[in-house]
């Protein structure tokens, strides 16, 4: 029988945005903890499922409660749950990302605050030639699945990079990233967490792609120690 997300999660969450303070989490923790159990479970299947075709050095699945200290919202808890899938550094690069919310569900994979060396590398590799990854990200059933790279970006050239270069489109990126959203009726389905793992399957030959750039200097040797 498939692990799925239980309609009590999203039911909980909704009820949570409502009444999100210290008194009502309290007394509905009983509920909370039943929920977050099954949620975990799910997470759990997924990186076994996950680690078949991947390499997966740990699963972080983010705590109910915000840190509010430097936020102006002061909601003592989030609304959501969320999971990292972290692959194994320095050889693998990229990471999987698993965000549940009702009417604001979806999964993300790639690169969301790369290092500044890592950044750098990155543009380098574009400016030299986008070809091969574009070939990657344009490919029909990737682009299906993933649809467009997003990320921030910067309004012009990075410093030491020309305006009118033909790849500045990618070579601006500050994050280099991929979102696929789903319904509330889809993340209920059986068939979520396979939905899921195909679109994960689908990318590896983007994070394929990223750690040959990551592992290598520019002229193609390996920074990895032997």
């Amino acid at each position: 029988m498939a692990v799925t997300i239980p309609q009590k999660a999203f039911t909980f969450l909704q009820k949570l945005a409502k009444n999100n303070d210290r008194d009502w989490f309290n007394e509905h923790k009983k509920e909370f903890k039943a929920v977050e159990a099954e949620i975990k479970e799910f997470y759990n299947e997924l990186l076994h499922r996950i680690q078949e075709y991947d390499n997966i050095e740990k699963l972080k699945i983010f705590r109910i409660y915000r840190d509010v200290r430097f936020s102006k919202n002061k909601d003592p808890y989030k609304t959501h749950f969320g999971g990292n899938f972290i692959r194994i550094k320095p050889n693998l690069r990229g990471s999987y990302y698993l965000h549940i919310a009702p009417e604001g569900s979806f999964i993300a994979v790639g690169f969301w605050a790369p290092e500044k060396e890592d950044l750098l590398r990155i543009r380098k590799e574009l400016e030299l030639d986008a070809s091969e990854l574009r070939e990657i990200i344009e490919e029909k059933s990737f682009k299906k699945i993933w649809g467009e790279l997003e990320g921030e970006e910067l309004k012009t050239a990075p410093k030491g990079f020309k305006k009118d270069h033909e790849n500045i489109d990618l070579i601006r990126k500050k994050q280099f990233v991929f979102t696929k959203y789903f319904s509330d009726e889809e993340v209920l389905s059986p068939n979520f967490i396979e939905e899921i793992n195909t679109a994960f399957k689908a990318i590896r030959p983007y994070f394929d792609y990223m750690t040959d750039v990551l592992t290598t200097d520019e002229n193609g040797l390996s920074l990895l120690d032997n």
